[in-house]
């Protein structure tokens, strides 16, 4: 540990005096001789005068002097002396141009008895100065063989230190080793060789070279600090804790940090750690900077004394250890996170152990930790079975290798990366891993069926089934493989496979066995077997603890079986039940209960009922039909009067309804049987016009026919009809039959006969009396073989006319299409249309949902939140249209930056999410933490991400940054960086997120390395 304030420098200060008297002396036998010789002129006076100023040190006037003589002289020897002082005095007055003079004066006079001392005088006077560098060059030019004997040593040590102060140590040494024995220059040689040998690193030689000066004053007081030094580097701990204590009191301040550091490391090697620690705390680094050693020692010091908060704070502060005491460091930092019970942070800390090479059984054991913890907390750098995996590989002779094997059977259920865990799992034969692979599978089948895959998830069922080791898990798989039969249409094998679920000993065990009733129910009520619907509907509300909504559900598809089969007295009651509970379709409820009384002649409460629902429910979808069927029973009591407004009412108030024409048909035969004739003619009239090509359009040409027949006016139906371009009345009994052919194919199941007719009809008659019907049932046959392109203008050409028996249905069809290829612009008018005139409320929630997600995806975020909350209004959504919801809802606000009602949304959608959405959820969970600066709770949500949601590797690195700012926030450096670091490493998929760490990881390292030497950042990497 070089001080280069405590060298010595040499004592040159009597040597000048001794050249001073020497001019002296040489004045004064100059002057002497010329008195004696009696030669005494003009010239030689002056350059008398002349060296008497040079020794005088008045170089100037002495040089300019000089010049004088010289141009006047003629004695070659006064002229060559003269050529030498005057580049003398240009090289002390720091003359441009001196060194050339000095190289003229030897060239012009090659035999001057002042040549051979010109370049060692100023190489010299450069010395004297302190000018190494300029010394140097000049000794470089001397020819050591001309040095006389009295100079050699000190051009030897001159020479010797001035290659020193370059730090060029091996030409020093090689000068300092002539004259180390020298009385005069011996003592300071051995200390200049002693220091090489110090920098060096050879501290046996520097010791006693020390060892030979050390008796020296001048020189004690700079070998008190490497004497310390040297003792600890030899290892002589005690020997320097000695040395280091007696010099501490008289240091300066630099010294006594140096000093510090010393006795503490001694105190540290001879394990004494209680002595260490307070000398180690008083060290302030190389220009007040520490390195990962010295935080390494300090923080195990801490951790030796049971003061492991305190290790924790010195530990994480190495940061880039590539080395033996970072590997030690980083494992006794895991070793301190687990004594202070965090455990995520040991996790990463023995990672970092386990991947380090320099210490095989820290390697060894820190992996080991790494997996179990793994296990424990999940991990979000890789698959907590390829941890254990991984381990087991490495280190098959391990120990623990028995407890690692059953970790790992358990880690492929509690990692609940359930794909991964069944690709590692498929093929192993051992009945443990068969084990585990029926659970996985069946987790697997789960995720899948959220998500809406239904024959992959089927699949996956099937393979659990297959694993037969837990009845528990067989049981279940059966119960949703009908759930799969079920959403695929398959109801036989649903009902089936829920009756093989009820039969299994272990299905009353499991939660799904209480929605048993009601499923196995729908699956009847799908295949239209309403009895034993009805058998299971009723059983399924005899169960007072199901929820108020299924159970509400239950009781209205048990009023519709029964009503179906003609029961309408248990219908009537089972319809009651649903009013009762005031749940939702409390509008259908009550329309299906009216009607139930008009079967059994009760209709007096069906008008009742009827009348209530425009009373009660002015936005029902069932307002139009409950008009229209109060105005046919009117009709039927001959009210026609009653009918008549009714019908009108229906016609003003609910104009889009698919009853228009149906009503002003009623309406014309009411005037037309009240002898109205003309009245009745113009309502239908109106029809054919506004409804061409429908049923009720053909049926109100044919009423008006026979109308003008009674009339006696034939001839003006004639003309009226002729200008009808749906209908040829000529053509009419062929229309009728090639659309009849094309109809019979279709429902005898024969489409692709069907399709060929239908495209025959179609051309022939494309304003025939059918062309609704026959555009309708194209577009059906082209969507059910996945041939949507050709599906599309079938069902806009049925969506243009007015409102028929299917239009909703081709709303909905056609909504699916335009979905199906991202066209939401075009997507949007025809699910508002739905929205609007559904009657099947399944459609309605279908045109809300999908609004939601279009004006989403259109960046309409005003108008995709106010669908999802329309959406979330509705109690009869299930939770994958509600986890949507809550979704768009979120991101939304994200978006715009509404982060309190972004919050709420996230927190709404962890309630109901599973999948991707689920870990979406908690990574915003932990998001808010972070913004409100609860920052380890904020991490404990990124480890739930990591443990339950390992499979979806973005959230997953997005949570590893997100703890990387909490822990930054902690001010643990070592978990910070270490986490931003296994991002860029492990997460390169995702160029974003990586770039966003690396960002991070240079802010952090750039002032980390303000206070550590041993980081390196980019900024002093490029230095």
């Amino acid at each position: 540990m070089p001080l280069q304030g405590l060298l010595l420098k040499p004592i040159w200060h009597l040597m000048r005096s001794i050249l001073l008297v020497f001019s002296y002396m040489l004045l004064f036998l100059s002057t002497a001789m010329a008195q004696q010789s009696a030669i005494y002129t003009h010239g030689l006076v002056d350059y008398e005068r002349a060296l008497a100023l040079y020794n005088n040190e008045q170089y100037l006037a002495a040089q300019g002097l000089f010049k004088e003589v010289k141009s006047t002289s003629e004695d070659e020897t006064i002229k060559s002396d003269c050529s030498y002082y005057i580049a003398n005095a240009a090289v002390r007055l720091n003359q441009q141009g001196a060194d050339a003079l000095m190289q003229e004066f030897v060239t012009t006079y090659p035999t001057s008895v002042k040549r051979n001392s010109a370049f060692l005088d100023v190489a010299d006077y450069y010395f004297e100065n302190g000018n190494y560098a300029y010394a140097r060059k000049w000794y470089d030019r001397i020819d050591e063989a001309d040095v006389p004997k009295s100079e050699q040593e000190k051009f030897w040590f001159n020479n010797g230190y001035a290659w020193f102060k370059g730090k060029q140590y091996d030409q020093a040494k090689r000068y300092f080793n002539k004259v180390r024995n020298s009385a005069d220059f011996g003592s300071q040689a051995k200390y200049y060789e002693g220091y090489i040998a110090y920098q060096d690193d050879d501290y046996q030689e520097a010791d006693e070279l020390f060892d030979q000066v050390e008796n020296k004053e001048e020189y004690q007081e700079g070998l008190a600090y490497f004497k310390a030094d040297l003792n600890f580097k030899l290892g002589k701990f005690q020997e320097a804790i000695t040395e280091g204590r007696t010099q501490l009191p008289n240091a300066n301040p630099k010294e006594k940090s140096e000093l510090n550091k010393i006795i503490g490391e001694s105190y540290f090697n001879l394990q004494q750690y209680d002595k260490a620690l307070p000398f180690l705390k008083e060290y302030k680094g190389k220009r007040g900077k520490w390195n990962n050693t010295d935080y390494y020692q300090l923080g195990y010091t801490y951790y030796k004394q049971g003061d492991f908060e305190q290790a924790i704070g010195e530990f994480n502060k190495i940061i880039d250890g590539n080395n033996a005491v970072a590997q030690n460091a980083y494992y006794h930092l895991a070793e301190a996170y687990l004594k202070t019970n965090k455990k995520q942070q040991a996790l990463n800390a023995f990672k970092n152990a386990s991947e380090l090479d320099f210490d095989a059984k820290i390697k060894e054991d820190a992996g080991l930790n790494y997996a179990k913890l793994s296990y424990e907390l999940g991990n979000a750098y890789q698959s907590t079975p390829e941890v254990i995996t991984a381990y087991l590989n490495n280190y098959p002779q391990s120990p623990a290798r028995q407890e690692l094997e059953t970790l790992l059977i358990d880690s492929y259920i509690t990692s609940k990366n359930y794909n991964e865990a069944s690709v590692l799992l498929e093929g192993r034969r051992d009945f443990e891993s068969k084990k585990a692979y029926q659970k996985v599978a069946f987790y697997r089948g789960i995720e899948l069926y959220s998500e809406g895959s239904n024959q992959e998830a089927e699949d996956l069922f099937d393979a659990s089934i297959k694993e037969p080791h837990d009845q528990n898990f067989v049981a279940r798989a059966i119960y949703w493989k009908a759930e799969c039969d079920y959403n695929l249409g398959n109801y036989k094998d649903a009902i089936i496979g829920f009756k093989q679920f009820a039969n299994s000993s272990a299905s009353a065990t499991v939660n799904e066995f209480q929605d048993l009733n009601y499923n196995l129910a729908y699956a009847y009520f799908s295949d239209k077997d309403y009895t034993n619907a009805a058998l299971y509907f009723k059983q399924y509300t005899a169960n007072a603890s199901t929820p108020l909504s299924k159970r509400n559900d239950a009781y209205l598809r048990l009023g519709d079986s029964k009503f179906i089969s003609s029961e309408y007295w248990p219908a009537l009651e089972a319809y009651n039940k649903s009013i009762e509970l005031n749940r939702a379709d409390q509008d259908y409820a009550t329309f299906q209960k009216s009607m139930s009384y008009g079967f059994v002649k009760r209709n007096t409460q069906k008008i009742e009922g009827l009348r209530s629902i425009s009373a009660n429910f002015p936005s029902s979808s069932y307002r139009d039909d409950a008009l229209y069927e109060l105005a046919n029973v009117y009709v039927d009591q001959g009210q026609n009067e009653q009918a008549i407004t009714t019908y009108d009412q229906l016609i003003r108030e609910v104009p889009s309804s698919s009853y228009i024409a149906k009503a002003k048909l009623k309406k014309a035969l009411i005037y037309d049987n009240d002898n109205q004739s003309d009245q009745a003619l113009t309502l239908l009239k109106s029809v054919a016009t506004d409804f061409p090509g429908t049923s009720e359009s053909l049926q109100a040409v044919t009423t008006a026919k026979l109308i003008y027949i009674d009339l006696g006016r034939v001839n003006e139906y004639g003309q009226w009809v002729s200008r009808l371009d749906f209908i040829d009345v000529d053509q009419a009994e062929l229309d009728d039959a090639a659309y009849s052919a094309a109809e019979g194919q279709y429902l005898d199941n024969n489409t692709k006969r069907a399709k060929r007719l239908f495209e025959e009809y179609l051309k022939d008659y494309p304003n025939g009396q059918h062309a609704i019907n026959a555009h309708f049932y194209s577009g059906q046959i082209a969507y059910v073989e996945g041939d949507f392109e050709p599906a599309l203008p079938h069902y806009q050409f049925v969506i243009d006319k007015p409102n028929s028996e299917f239009t909703e249905q081709a709303l909905s069809r056609l909504g699916e299409v335009l979905l199906a290829s991202q066209n939401y612009e075009a997507a949007i008018p025809v699910l508002s249309r739905l929205e609007n005139e559904a009657d099947f409320a399944q459609n309605v929630i279908f045109a809300q949902t999908n609004l939601m997600k279009s004006y989403y995806d259109l960046e309409n975020l005003q108008a995709a939140i106010q669908y999802a909350e329309k959406v979330l209004q509705n109690e009869k959504i299930d939770n994958k249209i509600k986890s949507d919801a809550q979704l768009i809802i979120a991101r939304a606000a994200i978006i715009t930056e509404d982060l309190d009602k972004a919050k709420t949304a996230y927190a709404r959608l962890g309630e109901t999410a599973t999948g991707i959405l689920a870990a979406e959820a908690l990574f915003y969970e932990a998001f808010f933490k972070n913004k409100d600066k609860a920052y380890e709770g904020s991490n404990e949500s990124v480890q739930k991400l990591a443990r339950d949601y390992n499979g979806y590797k973005e959230f997953g690195a997005k949570g590893l940054l997100l703890m990387a700012r909490n822990f930054y926030a902690l001010e643990d450096g070592f978990q910070a960086t270490y986490i931003l670091e296994s991002v860029i490493s492990n997460f390169s998929d995702y160029p974003e997120i990586t770039q966003e760490a690396q960002v991070l990881l240079n802010t952090i390292k750039i002032e980390a390395a303000k206070t550590n030497t041993s980081i390196e950042t980019q900024e002093n990497g490029n230095e």
